[in-house]
């Protein structure tokens, strides 16, 4: 099996569980350096947690071990409650997706646990968040070749199997086009064929003279650099007699294209840019390589020719004894072997391509299912943040009903029931500065209402701190109230209680204390038809030169105290 982490596990048997490869579950505990505590395990694969997610019931498991059993069973008991207690089956003990979190702190401590590669012969040791970018890049993990021959090989050792043994890894002949395995190509002869295709393109060359050159033609071997053009007899002689000439200039050729192989890294291409650049740069290389070894085809059929017909008319011995030569039979030898297998390595180097090709694709396929993953959690997020937007707003709602239903019970917890009622007014310099600076704007200020019993009438007094009409900028103003109650149905009207006004002194030495009684055909003391009454009361309640008065403690520490007292005994 291949060695390469997709962490599995096994659910303990379970009948109703997936195979081992059918979906990744936690990381082997053999990986660790030292034993993972408990709190790390997964309760259903026994293996270290891989995404943890807590139940409410206090137990973890991997993300895909409780997403595989939650889907394939109904009100599936926890394990881990099961064993601890079989007779318990609470609602909190049931595996259900809404029962289950993710366990960020868990999850950080597991992911900083020291690890290795399980992989023989692999040194590398590190933290396990950095494992599986490991396993995915081993050198020594066991992977399937990627051409489908059926063998397990290592990683680093995927391009010499590629080159060298698999057998679906095929080379095409350039001579006879047939599909041969690497082994079986350098054994391979197809001579007749390749003569018999050279002679066919020689005809052709010769029967096609490029456009504008009034009947001349070009040599065959132009393509590697010879430069003569003539007419077709003048062609044939320069063909019969330079077979050194071009036999050199296939030489160089040939080294030349060697040089740009061993330059390039054909058996280890680079991905991406690299990659389509070489893809690109093979057909032209392999279509050279062919037309290289079709000249040589053609070289070694002319010279033997011209050895032959030189021997039957008995001229030129000397020529026939040159080309018969051994050092040139070994040059012509030599270019042939080293044509073959650069033609060999770029068809390796054309399946090895094709192999990352088709890796790349995977790759940008795998991509593609993480993108369209991220949009739908980007989507999921901000539908959740237009939830929480709405509950944030549903929560000041209920806060304002909160603070209204506190100020409310506050008032009622301040009301008096008895017609006695003592109003406290703190940061009284501020609030006379506010009353001296309002330019005619007669700012004034109600006390809380009270009542003079428990049903009776519903009353508040008004202050003026600067003064009202003929006590404005000179004393302190204070009137009486009366207010639309919910009991003036059954109370007597007009009001015709006596009403007295406290001004506290803090030293309890000496009081201010103005009283007056309700003139009864006053409208301000008929029966409410408005939520209040006009006001009446005292307009020079208080002088504001005798404030500050050393004597008394009528203002202490900023702050005033008026009573008010309503006498229903009269």
């Amino acid at each position: 099996m291949e060695s390469s982490l997709k962490p599995t596990g096994n659910l303990h048997n379970d009948p109703s569980a997936p195979g081992e490869n059918e979906y990744p579950s936690g990381f082997p505990q053999s990986i660790c350096d030292d034993v993972p505590q408990q709190k790390y395990l997964c309760s259903n694969c026994n293996n270290v947690l891989n995404e943890a997610r807590q139940t409410l019931c206090g137990h973890r498991y991997c993300l895909a071990c409780v997403s595989w059993l939650v889907s394939n069973n109904n009100n599936l008991v926890c394990k881990m409650c099961k064993e601890e207690d079989p007779s318990s089956e609470s609602e909190t003990s049931i595996l259900t997706s809404d029962n289950l979190f993710s366990d960020a702190a868990i999850n950080k401590e597991i992911l900083e646990l020291k690890v290795h590669c399980a992989n023989q012969g692999c040194s590398w040791r590190s933290i396990l968040k950095d494992f599986e970018e490991h396993q995915g890049q081993c050198e020594y993990a066991l992977i399937p070749c990627n051409i489908g021959c059926g063998h397990m090989v290592l990683r680093k050792a995927l391009a010499c199997h590629l080159e060298k043994a698999c057998p679906n890894n095929m080379s095409v002949c350039p001579a006879c086009c047939h599909s041969l395995r690497p082994i079986e190509l350098q054994t391979h002869s197809c001579h007749s064929l390749g003569e018999e295709k050279a002679d066919k393109k020689q005809r052709k060359g010769k029967s096609n003279p490029l456009p504008g050159s009034k009947g001349k033609e070009y040599c065959v071997f132009s393509e590697v650099g010879c430069t003569f053009k003539g007419t077709t007899e003048k062609l044939r002689v320069h063909e019969n007699s330079s077979h050194v000439g071009h036999l050199q200039l296939l030489l160089r050729a040939a080294t030349t294209t060697s040089s740009d192989l061993q330059a390039s890294p054909l058996t280890s291409p680079a991905p991406g840019k690299e990659n389509r650049a070489m893809d690109e740069q093979l057909p032209h290389l392999r279509d050279t390589l062919s037309g290289l070894r079709l000249h040589w085809d053609m070289g070694l059929l002319k010279g033997e020719g011209e050895l032959e017909t030189e021997g039957g008319d008995g001229r030129n011995s000397s020529a026939a004894h040159s080309l018969r030569d051994d050092d040139q039979v070994t040059i012509l030898l030599d270019l042939g072997r080293q044509i073959d297998t650069l033609q060999q390595r770029v068809q390796i180097s054309e399946n090895i391509i094709s192999v990352l090709n088709r890796e790349v694709e995977k790759t940008q396929l795998s991509m593609k299912a993480v993108e369209r993953e991220n949009q739908s959690n980007q989507e999921l997020i901000f539908h959740l943040e237009i939830k929480v937007t709405e509950q944030e707003h549903r929560m000041a709602r209920k806060d304002l009903v909160i603070s209204s239903m506190k100020q409310c019970l506050s008032a009622h917890q301040e009301v008096s029931y008895d017609g006695t009622f003592i109003w406290r007014l703190s940061d009284l310099s501020t609030k006379m500065k506010e009353a001296v600076s309002s330019h005619g704007n007669r700012p004034n200020m109600y006390s809380p209402a009270f009542y003079t019993a428990r049903y009776g009438f519903k009353v508040c007094m008004r202050l003026y701190l600067n003064g009202d009409g003929v006590g404005k900028g000179t004393h302190i103003s204070l009137f009486f109230v009366i207010m639309k109650g919910e009991y003036d149905l059954l109370l007597s009207w007009p009001f015709k209680h006596k009403v007295t006004f406290f001004l506290l002194d803090q030293n309890h030495r000496e009081h201010v204390i103005d009283a007056f009684r309700p003139d009864l055909t006053s409208s301000s003391f008929q029966r409410p038809v408005s939520d209040m009454n006009v006001a009446s009361g005292c307009p020079l309640f208080f002088p504001l030169g005798k404030l500050h008065s050393p004597k008394h403690a009528y203002l202490k520490d900023d702050t005033i105290f008026i009573k008010c007292v309503v006498d229903t005994s009269s």
